[in-house]
């Protein structure tokens, strides 16, 4: 099997042009490190099936950085049959030196300039041809978001690819750090010859934009206001779809499920429409708001406003001992805390690292808001729901930033920060479709593991022994419950919520479907049945604990192999638990005693 290699630097498009080519979902946004694994996937080129890798992005093949080390092992230890070099069209001149190295080491490439588009409007001309010749590897513009030039440039690849030119190289690369100077000279002899760049930019909207957006005084509050603008408008647009499709499911139970289970054991029905469908209708039933979150967030991500906000709160994280980048990874851990643990990787630095992936499990991820959506439709009106969630951002903020605050001391950092700042983009409708689908897969993915195994078995605690009502005191749930009260009665945390906590700690998509089998119940009724057993000082002290609390296992996982720490892994899982104790004791208590 041919193995083709996709290289470049951060933001230049690469994941785009993965998805471009394969068809395949991988993570698109436009911030430096979001690439940070060997994402693979199997393609059709020149008669041959051939195996395209999308490497991290790296600046050079020099660094230090995890990712810059798995792009050397990789290139060192694999036979290569090309590499498709992927750069910046309006950057060539601080990129250019990449290919160079890349050029070094011998292996058939094809120099992809990307955003064509964006060069073209900022008046730089390239002189594909004659670079191609001086460089002596095909050279073609292209703008993967669009798929322009994207032919020409398989078509380059595919003619390489018939030539059967693949080579390995284990010791070429430690030359590499001997060559500075002599490629900082060929780089500008290149750009001087075959590349022209105005003086002046043409395009300057990107600045006028930036004058409002990076305000000193201004661009915070900005920043703010436009995410819970955009939590009003999930809300807004999600809440109808909700309702349909729990309507939809509901019909689904009682007009056939029901009926095709009635003749079957009590035990066997009640499993499966009690248990099983119970819990994950309910959890299905928060998909559409789930997508819609991550179609708004995909769009606002790949425009390049987060790095603009990594850029705006560089000073304030700089004051707990973390950069800009945290930053990023806190917001890209508001999707997942998994690939968000990952993206550190970019970090040089091991101190920074770590505090880093001590506070991204404080996000707010897409889990938690499932849970979270469902107990603010059920107990708050439509009115005050926006502000609840907003304030549960804020309080997702505050913790982490609580936590650099305190460990500081503890992981001292020296490294500069430096964040490049793409120009404003609007992805297209297939980049918008392709994340949320990627949404959609990612939950059948769980819900075929975790969710279904995690209803069963609230199901069984709920159910058994069987000589006692469903989910009592006598049940096994019910003493589980009974066990955990002393800790969690001063927080207004029942014996019911208790058991939907405890199997949060494997996945909080478990907790909405654990309530729904608990109570028996599904959807708005489901709903309707919470609001009459607890009220909302309860609710939010619920959904405070479980914000702050243990994150899930696949967090845990990650935590552990990305620290190559087990003492680091308990440090966060500690904390994380007595910080949400914590918390949720000072907010019950305190409304409880302003008579609320």
């Amino acid at each position: 099997m041919k193995r083709i290699a996709l290289l470049g630097m951060p933001n230049t498009g690469k994941s785009t042009l993965f998805n471009r080519i394969s068809g395949a979902s991988a993570r698109v946004g436009n911030w430096p490190g979001i690439t940070v694994d060997l994402m693979s996937a199997k393609i059709l080129m020149g008669g041959h099936i051939a195996e395209l890798i999308d490497l991290p992005g790296i600046y050079d093949l020099h660094g230090f950085s995890e990712d810059e080390q798995v792009v050397r092992h990789f290139l060192a230890n694999n036979a290569v049959d090309l590499v498709i070099i992927l750069l910046n069209s309006s950057q060539i001149d601080r990129q250019l030196s990449l290919v160079l190295q890349i050029k070094k080491l011998g292996l058939p490439s094809v120099l992809a300039l990307n955003m064509a588009d964006e060069a073209k409007q900022t008046g730089i001309t390239i002189d594909t041809d004659s670079l191609t010749a001086a460089l002596n590897m095909p050279v073609v513009q292209i703008s993967a978001k669009y798929g322009d030039g994207l032919p020409k440039a398989l078509q380059a690849a595919t003619q390489i690819i018939n030539q059967n030119l693949s080579t390995t190289n284990p010791q070429v690369i430690s030359q590499l750090l001997q060559e500075d100077n002599q490629i900082e000279r060929e780089m500008e002899a290149l750009i001087q010859r075959h590349v022209q760049i105005p003086a002046t930019l043409s395009d300057n909207t990107t600045d006028k934009i930036d004058r409002v957006l990076l305000h000193k005084w201004f661009g915070l509050p900005i920043f703010f206001a436009a995410m819970f603008v955009l939590f009003q408008f999930i809300f807004t647009v999600g809440k109808p779809l909700q309702d349909g499709l729990a309507w939809a499911l509901n019909l689904l139970r009682a007009d056939i499920l029901t009926p095709l289970l009635a003749s079957s054991p009590a035990w066997f029905s009640g499993l499966m429409l009690d248990g099983i469908y119970n819990g994950v209708a309910t959890v299905a039933a928060f998909v559409p708001i789930i997508v819609l979150f991550f179609l708004v967030m995909s769009m606002v991500e790949d425009s390049g406003y987060l790095s603009r906000a990594a850029f705006l709160m560089d000073a304030l994280m700089a004051k707990m001992g973390l950069d800009g980048r945290g930053f990023v990874m806190m917001l890209m851990g508001f999707g997942c805390n998994v690939p968000a643990l990952m993206g550190t990787r970019i970090m040089r630095s091991r101190p920074m690292r770590l505090l880093t992936m001590l506070v991204i499990p404080l996000s707010l991820c897409s889990a938690r808001l499932q849970v979270f959506i469902f107990i603010i439709t059920a107990l708050f009106t439509a009115k005050h729901a926006p502000f609840v969630l907003f304030a549960l951002y804020v309080m997702s903020f505050a913790t982490m930033f609580l936590t650099a605050m305190l460990f500081q001391g503890q992981y001292k950092n020296a490294e500069p920060f430096l964040l490049e700042l793409p120009p404003y983009r609007f992805p297209t409708a297939r980049q918008i479709m392709l994340r949320g689908w990627h949404e959609v897969k990612h939950f059948l993915q769980r819900a075929t593991k975790f969710i279904i195994i995690g209803v069963v078995m609230v199901w069984v605690l709920t159910n058994y022994p069987s000589n006692v009502p469903p989910a009592s005191i006598g049940t096994y749930a019910g003493q589980i419950g009974a066990l955990f009260a002393p800790i969690l009665d001063p927080i207004g945390i029942n014996s019911q919520l208790a058991i939907a906590l405890i199997f949060g700690f494997v996945a909080k998509e478990i907790v909405i479907g654990s309530l729904a089998v608990i109570y028996g119940l599904q959807g708005d009724a489901l709903g309707a049945h919470m609001a009459t057993q607890i009220d909302w000082v309860q609710a939010m002290s619920f959904m405070l604990f479980t914000l702050i609390y243990t994150p899930c296992l696949s967090t845990i996982a990650t935590l552990k192999s990305e620290s190559k720490s087990s003492a680091f892994m308990w440090l966060s899982i500690g904390w994380s638990l007595g910080l949400a104790w914590v918390v949720s004791f000072v907010f019950y208590q305190g409304a409880r005693a302003l008579g609320y």
